[in-house]
């Protein structure tokens, strides 16, 4: 039976490995448009941490549907509540989204998906140029979208653990808690 203060094992190993993983594509995204040199490069890291996050996300969301979530801390209002679940529904949408988009973006320009050594993504969307160019903004806009949304997110948590102190943090810690150090002092 899953513990009712803290998401399960699964669900917390999921969260901290993608979120070391998204930090990464985040990063190397910005890297990327920063340096044309390295571009080959970064590219070629980018893609393989985009898919493996394409795959968690989904492994991720089949958990979240198929276990008990802890409950909210009681000093949430209805409405932070909502706008918690609402942020996290996005996040999941984005963390599926914006490798599809990656994916086609490179599909359209034709370009090789490597994903490592001689193993090949197949491409999901016809070479189109301009299909190519109305995909990377979306990708660099859905970018910026869940850059700021994970800096909500990062704030919310900060907030709820070093302000209010009602255990938000405790629900997703990556190793077990007891029910009485998961109660707010």
């Amino acid at each position: 039976m899953p513990d009712r203060w803290q998401f399960n094992i699964l669900a917390r190993i999921l969260h901290w490995t993608m979120a070391a993983m998204i930090l990464t594509m985040l990063f190397i995204g910005v890297a990327q448009v920063a340096s044309l040199a390295d571009y080959h490069l970064l590219l070629s890291i980018h893609r393989p941490l985009g898919i493996a996050v394409l795959i968690l996300v989904v492994l991720r969301f089949i958990n979240r549907k198929l276990s008990t979530l802890p409950a909210f801390p009681a000093t949430m209002s209805h409405m932070e509540r909502e706008v918690a679940k609402a942020s996290e529904y996005l996040m999941y949408g984005l963390m599926f989204v914006l490798p599809l988009v990656g994916w086609g973006m490179l599909s359209a320009a034709h370009y090789p998906i490597v994903l490592f050594g001689s193993i090949y993504l197949p491409w999901i969307l016809p070479h189109n140029l301009e299909l190519y160019w109305v995909l990377r903004q979306a990708h660099t806009v859905l970018a910026f979208l869940f850059f700021a949304t994970f800096i909500a997110h990062f704030g919310a948590i900060l907030f709820h653990t070093l302000v209010v102190r009602d255990g938000m943090l405790k629900r997703m810690v990556p190793w077990n808690i007891s029910r009485q150090s998961a109660e707010p002092r």
